[in-house]
């Protein structure tokens, strides 16, 4: 006899509350097995997909698209006892952290839609006695059978949010992998034949009769008083409430210097020369900055305000600043410290593409003990940052660019960076923080010196 089991939205790890439902993978009546992806959310930290331990027959979902749910809320049920196709019993996965899946990962399922699944066609609207446009011709495309070669949950989100089959698009990448460049031109087409059409129809339709004065348009003003409200949810409510907390508890100062990074540019360009992994920027900043921590390792802290102590760590978790379409998030490099500059750019490099995947897990965009912000990529020199609370400080790096700069006495064109460091007046006093940021400063302007401080 077939037994019902409740499978609750689980605990995500690193302190979130809720998540929010981005797409459910499965449908009510279909067949799951264990460990299946059954839904997609959005948590303040990254998207998941969140596997069922569980197989069975799915008797019930909770939550539709776009709502929110706590942990430990129900998210669907499931009517285990009946074996499935490719499992010989029902056991759960037994996996500690659910929303993770296994060690190895099980190949995604996809859903094939049954004939019974498919909606009925929707009353057509009432339409007003007047000329209409001709149809548009129908599409020679045939929708695809099976499942649909999406692997991007953003370009999923873009085209249901705009309406576009997915079943119906054909795909630019490898293997007729769906891009979104592929759904943005769906949608360009699709707004040109509506305007075609209202034109056509504009141009047949009689013209009203001038017995009134025309209805005066409104203003923008008169449309709204509010504007347009932005909901602080996901990425961006987190990092709205994590920058309001800092500026809030932290007593932050910054100091700032230009440094002459032209030998660091020639030094880098070196590197690469010579072979092996190719050594980016960020890699190299990040090298002088675990070695300045160890110098002054104050700023490679945190305060707990409970026990009135600053607490200094010996390992150094080394966040950075990513931009991606879901808003700033900061992967956080672990044990950089221990890391030669081949080892951090390959990080940086892949957690750089699991945030622009949206593939990051809460464990790798916490924990950081200081934040290194590279905001030259957005074509500045110099900013102010916020610190990334709990840490004590963050240094930022501005553009490197070609400027008049004196050098050994005489005026020359030299690359030019701007360093600022902010930092929490808890830990330290100026004095440390110029040392720290001197130091940063000097290994920049001649690589040598973080040889010989080594």
């Amino acid at each position: 006899m077939a037994q019902v089991l409740e499978f609750k939205l689980p605990d995500l790890g690193e302190g979130l509350t809720e998540a929010s439902i981005v797409t459910w993978l499965v449908q009510v009546g279909d067949v799951v097995a264990v460990d299946q992806p059954v839904v997609e959310v959005e948590t303040a930290k990254a998207m998941v997909e969140v596997p069922c331990p569980y197989g069975g027959v799915v008797t019930a979902r909770f939550g539709e698209e776009g709502s929110e749910l706590p942990v430990g809320s129900p998210l669907l049920t499931v009517a285990v006892g009946t074996p499935t196709e490719g499992e010989g019993d029902d056991e759960g996965s037994g996996n500690v952290l659910v929303g993770y899946g296994t060690a190895a990962a099980p190949a995604r399922r996809r859903r094939v839609r049954r004939q019974d699944d498919v909606p009925a066609a929707a009353p057509a609207a009432p339409t007003r006695t007047a000329p209409t446009a001709s149809p548009a011709p129908p599409s020679e495309a045939t929708p695809r059978s099976g499942p649909v070669p999406v692997i991007s949950p953003l370009v999923r989100k873009l085209a249901r949010e705009h309406g576009v089959d997915l079943r119906e698009l054909p795909g630019s990448g490898p293997d007729g992998l769906i891009l979104r460049a592929d759904v943005e031109s769906a949608m360009r087409e699709t707004v040109q034949v509506v305007r075609a059409h209202v034109a056509e129809a504009e141009a047949v339709a009689p013209a009203p009769a001038p017995t009134q004065a025309p209805a005066q348009v409104p203003t923008p003003s008169d449309t709204s008083a509010d504007g347009i409200r932005v909901p602080l949810r996901g990425i961006r409510g987190a990092v709205a409430d994590k920058l309001t907390r800092s500026r809030r508890e932290i007593p932050d100062a910054t100091c700032w210097v230009d440094a002459d990074a032209t030998e660091f540019m020639h030094a880098r360009v070196a590197m690469n020369a010579a072979g092996g992994e190719k050594i980016s920027v960020l890699a190299l900043l990040a090298r002088i900055c675990t070695a300045a921590l160890a110098r002054y390792p104050e700023l490679n802290s945190r305060v707990d305000l409970a026990a009135r102590e600053v607490v200094q760590f010996d390992a150094v978790h080394l966040g950075f600043a990513a931009q991606t379409e879901r808003g700033l998030v900061v992967p956080v490099v672990k044990d950089a410290h221990v890391r030669d500059a081949e080892s951090l750019s390959a990080e940086f490099a892949r957690l750089t593409d699991a945030a622009r995947a949206g593939r990051l897990t809460p464990g790798e965009l916490t924990g950081g003990t200081f934040t290194l912000n590279n905001y030259g990529v957005f074509g500045v020199d110099g900013s102010t940052p916020i610190i990334n609370h709990p840490e004590a400080a963050m240094l930022g790096v501005g553009r490197i660019i070609p400027k008049p700069w004196v050098h050994q006495g005489e005026l020359a064109v030299r690359q030019v960076v701007q360093l600022s460091l902010t930092f929490d007046h808890r830990v330290c006093d100026g004095g440390t923080a110029g040392g720290f940021l001197r130091y940063v400063a000097d290994c920049v302007e001649q690589p040598a010196v973080l040889l010989r401080t080594l």
